[in-house]
């Protein structure tokens, strides 16, 4: 695996007038892991991932992206540096289909301008083209390619998790941040949503994860940090961090599974 270093977050707080959401966290994630990052409800995980992907900007603190400053960039200019992310609660284009959601994505990294596309140029017309043939082959990627007609709203609730992770592929990002993608699955989708993540990272793709199932996360990351009241409470392998006796304490008294 390789071992240069992606994303470096130094110091980063965020306050909501007198709650402090994040408090001085500092983390490193290299090129080619998965990194875990968990803690109890509350704890500030997505409030991070609202800051590196542009919709929260820092009180203080700041993070590097493969080498640039990304701190208030809007989020359009996150995703085209290479930061792709899922929500925790579903957010598809319920009234279009799954290719159409997955086409959405694709457009960030088109180049046809808005004359073209009134115009209907001929380099218009292929770069749609390319944009169609790309979100084919996502969809088949992650399984769900029989439901490219089908409304993002019918689908299951496994396959619109795995429907929105083609469509932050479709951004062709570095980093891929997932917001408690195993939510809601029973064991049989977990399982799968394992081996399409194993997958991802084996292309190439560097995974930031939250997740509250902790067996998946131990099982599945390199590296894991662990936030509580918005601080940064432990980090190392899954091993090392499940014994952690500060680790225990915030899972309310009780032994990892």
């Amino acid at each position: 695996m390789r071992t240069a270093q992606l994303l470096e977050i130094r110091n980063i707080e965020k306050r909501f007038g007198g709650l402090t959401a994040l408090a001085d966290v500092s983390l490193t994630i290299r090129q080619g892991e998965i990194y875990g990052l968990i803690g109890p409800n509350g704890a500030g995980k997505t409030t991070l991932f609202n800051v590196l992907t542009g919709l929260y900007v820092p009180d203080r603190g700041e993070f590097e992206f493969d080498g640039a400053n990304l701190v208030g960039l809007k989020p359009y200019r996150v995703a085209e540096s290479g930061i792709a992310r899922t929500f925790q609660n579903i957010r598809l284009f319920g009234n279009m289909s799954a290719m159409e959601n997955v086409m959405v994505g694709r457009h960030v990294r088109t180049r046809a301008g808005a004359i073209g596309a009134i115009l209907r140029t001929r380099r218009t017309r292929d770069e749609e083209a390319a944009i169609r043939s790309r979100s084919r082959e996502l969809l088949a990627y992650v399984g769900i390619s029989q439901h490219a007609g089908a409304l993002s709203r019918n689908l299951s609730y496994g396959d619109q998790r795995r429907l929105e992770i083609a469509r932050a592929l479709a951004t062709e990002p570095k980093l891929l941040a997932l917001d408690e993608p195993a939510a809601g699955m029973n064991a049989t989708e977990t399982a799968e949503l394992r081996r399409l993540l194993e997958k991802i990272r084996s292309d190439g793709v560097t995974i930031l994860l939250i997740e509250h199932d902790v067996k998946l996360v131990m099982g599945l990351c390199d590296r894991v940090a662990v936030l509580d009241y918005g601080r940064k409470i432990a980090e190392g392998k899954p091993a090392q961090v499940q014994k952690d006796p500060e680790v225990i304490r915030a899972y309310l008294g009780g032994a990892l599974p």
